[in-house]
């Protein structure tokens, strides 16, 4: 099946490749064209080399793509054997990527201040919707959770793109607030007038995002997770239930949705 969308085939060669926080890590790959076109939200599936029987590539988010620098900064979760072996690649090693996929966030300049919230290694694509942010010149503030402080990533840079405010939460309270982003949500929603919220994470989390953003009358746009098979439209692996009836395809009608298009 020929793939939909833009999606192209590229080259990559690892630049940088090392841990950031426990079980995350940050891999920089040099891929000039696929750099050029990526925008915040859309994925890349990244094949792995090392293993001949491991057919499928990895769709991954990504926080940065420098077209000068013809770089693109990704950042995961190492939690399988893939993964494992993404992370080990070293400098100069490299195989192909496939992007840009699916469609991106969504930002209009004077939509009105935004507030960004993930939880986990769903902060990759919120940093990257941070960047379209500043470029729009909207002023925005951010939850950021994580199950504990060692697993914590992403505050620095969200603070260093100017983040009004960066209120960290953690289950057992080693790092910012102890408990759910969706408590630190409520608490601004309640003390301040938002335009917009993002949100990338847990699908429970998401899900407790968009009832907040519903009963406040805030527009709030998600990122869905799932594991995207194919990731051009062919194996049905990543559809998500529509509140219309029927199902969206999480690798071609998202990853980005209105969270009122979904049936949560």
């Amino acid at each position: 099946m020929v793939p939909k969308g833009k999606a192209h085939l590229h080259d990559y060669v690892v630049v940088d490749n090392e841990g950031v926080a426990e079980g995350v890590q940050r891999l920089v790959m040099r891929a000039p064209a696929l750099a050029a076109e990526l925008m915040g939200g859309q994925f890349v599936n990244v094949a792995v080399p090392g293993d001949p029987s491991h057919l499928l590539r990895i769709p991954l988010a990504f926080s940065a793509a420098d077209a000068a620098a013809g770089t693109v900064e990704l950042e995961f979760a190492v939690v399988g054997e893939g993964t494992r072996r993404l992370a080990a690649m070293a400098p100069d090693q490299g195989a192909t990527v496939v992007g840009p996929c699916g469609n991106p966030w969504r930002v209009g300049e004077g939509q009105g201040r935004s507030v960004l919230v993930c939880g986990g290694i769903g902060v990759t694509p919120i940093v990257a919707c941070a960047r379209m942010l500043v470029a729009a010149g909207v002023v925005f503030d951010v939850v950021v959770g994580a199950g504990t402080a060692a697993k914590l990533w992403g505050t620095d840079e969200l603070e260093a793109l100017g983040a009004g405010r960066v209120v960290v939460t953690t289950d057992d309270g080693t790092a910012g607030r102890k408990g759910f982003t969706t408590d630190a949500l409520a608490d601004l929603l309640a003390s301040g007038s938002y335009g917009m919220v993002y949100t990338c994470g847990p699908e429970v989390m998401m899900r407790g995002v968009a009832r907040l953003c519903a009963e406040a009358g805030v527009a709030c746009q998600v990122s869905m997770e799932r594991m995207m098979t194919c990731g051009f439209g062919a194996c049905n692996t990543c559809n998500v239930p529509a509140a219309k009836g029927g199902y969206l395809s999480v690798c071609m009608d998202g990853p980005v949705f209105d969270a009122e298009e979904v049936a949560w």
